[in-house]
């Protein structure tokens, strides 16, 4: 979701150079299968009018996890759950005919793969204003529940922190989701609108950029894949690809065409669990699996 674009380089500039919220997996990434509750979330504003598209993940069959700046000033959301949810866009048209995004849950998918919502809400995100607190967490309420064996799971409050003093360890892997560019550049822009997923190191957790609060990794290298624009909101898992325990969701990066290293920020924070359990309320919160690392 690149709307924020301007507003985040003004913002956090002088502190990070350039800067930018991430959208897509690239580099090494493979079709994501594993994850059926991570989903493509589109976005409108009070008039309407498309805004920008992220990613996210479901934790229960109607909360869904995203990113701060994707809920941020938008009124309504649509939400798929197909790996190829747009792949068959029409620029033409503007509209995939066999999945309906990005306007409507086509055909017999509304609470099936496909969901809509009235309901959105921000822990507090502030254009980065804060940084590197950005409080850039999102939750969006599904009007139709979405039925699934299986879940993301968020990680218990402080599983990272003792990874706090940890640089570049090449045994502490994390999986990002999402539906972002594979490819970006001054020349060229690559989008295939499916679920891809991609495996990262840590880089660390306690830099001016990172602080507690945000979640580096190295992606975009040999056998490691990144972030980029539209993988916004999307879950970064513990582990491997098979893992459903998320400890982050994507938030930004510091090159415009999603180079180098990543940022999430960190969902493990007991500010961040009393958020959303305030939002969801006590019955949906408990229905959230809560993992120990």
């Amino acid at each position: 979701m690149r709307k924020l674009l301007l507003g985040v380089v003004a913002a956090v500039a002088l502190i990070l150079g350039s800067a930018a919220p991430a959208s897509a997996i690239t580099g090494n990434y493979v079709e994501d299968n594993e994850h059926p509750y991570v989903g493509l979330v589109v976005f409108y504003d009070e008039e309407g009018e498309f805004t920008g598209r992220c990613s996210g993940s479901l934790l229960t069959p109607t909360v869904f996890l995203t990113a701060g700046h994707c809920t941020d000033d938008n009124a309504t959301a649509i939400v798929y759950f197909q790996q190829d949810a747009g792949a068959n866009y029409d620029p033409v048209t503007e509209l995939d005919p066999i999945t309906g995004y990005p306007e409507t849950c086509a055909g017999d998918t509304l609470g099936v793969l496909c969901a809509t919502s009235d309901e959105l809400y921000n822990y507090g995100f502030d254009d980065f204003a804060s940084f590197p607190n950005t409080y850039d967490v999102g939750i969006v309420i599904l009007d139709q529940p979405i039925d699934l064996d299986e879940y993301g799971a968020l990680a218990a409050p402080g599983s990272l922190d003792s990874l706090a003093t940890a640089r570049g360890r090449q045994d502490v892997t994390f999986t990002a989701s999402g539906y972002g560019l594979t490819k970006s550049s001054p020349v060229a822009v690559e989008s295939y609108r499916e679920r891809l997923m991609a495996s990262a190191i840590l880089t660390n957790l306690s830099s001016r950029n990172t602080d507690g609060f945000n979640l580096q990794t190295n992606g975009n290298g040999a056998g490691r894949g990144g972030t980029c624009s539209g993988d916004s909101g999307g879950p970064v898992f513990y582990g491997g690809y098979e893992s459903n325990t998320i400890v982050a969701v994507t938030s930004f990066g510091l090159n415009e065409w999603c180079r180098g290293v990543d940022f999430a920020y960190r969902t493990d924070r007991q500010e961040v669990l009393d958020w959303i359990a305030s939002v969801v309320g006590e019955e949906q919160y408990s229905q959230i699996d809560i993992v120990t690392i």
